[in-house]
């Protein structure tokens, strides 16, 4: 009687495992892989989830914080050309180029004074996964492409002439002018982003009256404090104090209008 019941249990044992095996043969035949081991399942109640905090599609460079202290992020690597005009200190557009490169996009800097470039080239690198200089007018095509972006500055003074490179997919242009130029009325109607740091009164009645801005916003322009811009779109203006990181500092210095 013990030898039946022992048979038995043995096939039972067997049909179990020729089951098993069936059911992750057909597991696997459907894609869903092994088994892996068991956890508690993870739920969130519904107030928990509103409580979440997610930056979605908030992608790019982070050009510092706003007035709510959140980080204000600058998408520039986009499958749609993008002009931005920078009007302001040559210490906040070499930090904009730096954390670029960080992101991984390459970054060619058009300008007159490569000297003032020089300690930025050589901390991101140079070559064409890093970021290159060239003098005005001497950009040569950049291949951009999803895989990799294209950032270009245009550090050409206060009169840039029409650039040989311009914007296109993924390939963003900044145009940095140091104060307000003949030029700039043009280049602020064309540019899709606008930053504006410290300029003096006049300049901020001008910028103001070109760029719809109301009163209270341009009177304070002149009074902006170093590192401090006010970002502008067509549909949303925006205060952002760009905060260094020890190795930004230990590189250019502490944030200053005046290059």
């Amino acid at each position: 009687m013990a030898t039946t019941t022992s048979s038995a249990s043995a096939g039972a044992s067997a049909a179990a495992s020729r089951g098993t095996r069936a059911g992750f043969g057909e597991r696997l035949r459907a894609g869903f892989g092994l088994l892996g081991p068991r956890h508690p399942r993870h739920v969130l109640s519904p107030a928990q989830l509103d409580a979440l905090a997610l930056p979605i599609g908030d992608d790019g460079v982070v050009v510092g914080v706003n007035a709510e202290g959140q980080p204000a992020v600058l998408g520039v690597n986009r499958p749609t050309p993008f002009d931005i005009l920078f009007i302001g200190g040559l210490w906040t557009a070499q930090v904009m180029a730096l954390r670029a490169a960080a992101t991984g996009a390459r970054v060619a800097v058009e300008t007159g004074r490569a000297g003032h470039w020089a300690q930025v080239v050589q901390a991101v690198g140079g070559g064409q996964s890093g970021m290159t200089v060239h003098d005005v007018g001497r950009v040569p095509p950049l291949g951009a492409s999803a895989v990799g972006p294209v950032l270009v500055i245009r550090d050409c003074g206060m009169r840039p002439p029409r650039g040989r490179v311009v914007s296109a997919p993924w390939q963003s242009v900044l145009t940095l002018l140091p104060y307000l130029s003949p030029v700039a009325p043009r280049l602020m109607r064309q540019a899709r982003l606008v930053g504006i740091q410290r300029v003096s009164p006049d300049e901020a009645a001008e910028i103001g009256r070109v760029m719809g801005l109301p009163r209270a916003e341009y009177e304070a322009l002149p009074a902006l404090p170093d590192g401090v811009t006010l970002w502008c779109t067509e549909r949303d203006r925006q205060y952002v104090t760009t905060q260094p990181t020890d190795a930004e500092v230990g590189l250019m210095g502490t944030p200053r209008r005046m290059d």
